[in-house]
């Protein structure tokens, strides 16, 4: 089963990417002062400070070039490996219909180009408006499907925003609830209603019903018939009556 094998893949890699970063820091706990991480910390303990990103800015230790560009590299690398696991979800969830790819690269490189700018306008509130006024005048423009993509959106810029300001763990905790959160209505149907559009693939292997309606909307994209329909027979034009 679709969902069962996803749960998996899901948990092993969370498992991977946690354990990977707990041993990395236990043997050498001096990369903890360069690494992208312990931003959420500052922000809960910032108290009356007025500058919110003040108290995450200070905390990231970096004196040379090198280690600004390793900072920002680790930064990129910690959006991507939680980025990943958000497309996983999306791929395996997402109706044939209204499957769209073009979101699938947004999951991966909106949280980058997000994260990037933070770490540019972080320091300055004139680049701030300087940036929004760029955006105002350039006026992007893309219509999502449905609502449920916007969600991803906002998820991408959670993670961007998270590491932008030094705190990969914030986006991994946001990337690991929203996805479960999204395999457990998959799994449950919950808010399902028959005859009504969904959102999320109801695709069941053991349910002729499910691959019927899979098959139908799979010939619907193609233009071919569905699997197992017998061939139309070609109309025979009668012959013309004897002289």
């Amino acid at each position: 089963m679709r969902a069962i094998k996803l749960f998996a893949q899901l948990s092993i890699y969370y498992i991977i990417v946690v354990g990977g970063v707990w041993l990395l820091l236990r043997n050498y706990p001096d990369l903890r002062q360069i690494l992208p991480i312990g931003g959420a910390e500052h922000l809960i303990n910032s108290g009356g400070k007025s500058n919110v990103l003040e108290a995450t800015v200070t905390s990231a230790s970096v004196k040379t070039l090198g280690e600004s560009l390793g900072w920002m590299g680790l930064a990129i690398v910690g959006v991507l490996l939680t980025a990943v696991p958000v497309s996983w979800v999306y791929m395996a969830t997402r109706t044939a219909e209204e499957y769209d790819q073009s979101l699938i690269s947004s999951i991966l490189i909106l949280p980058v180009v997000v994260g990037s700018i933070v770490i540019v306008v972080q320091h300055s509130l004139a680049l701030a408006f300087a940036l929004g006024g760029i955006a105002g005048a350039v006026r992007f423009k893309n219509s999502l499907k449905s609502s449920g993509d916007a969600l991803y959106i906002l998820l991408s810029v959670g993670i961007g925003l998270s590491a932008g300001i030094g705190a990969v763990e914030l986006a991994l905790v946001m990337s690991f609830a929203f996805n479960y959160c999204f395999v457990a209505l998959w799994v449950s149907d919950y808010g399902e209603r028959q005859g009504m559009k969904r959102y999320m693939t109801d695709f069941d292997p053991n349910d002729e019903a499910s691959v019927a309606s899979a098959a139908a909307a799979a010939a619907a994209i193609t233009g071919a018939p569905p699997a197992g329909t017998p061939p139309a027979t070609p109309e025979v034009p009668p012959k013309p009556p004897a002289s």
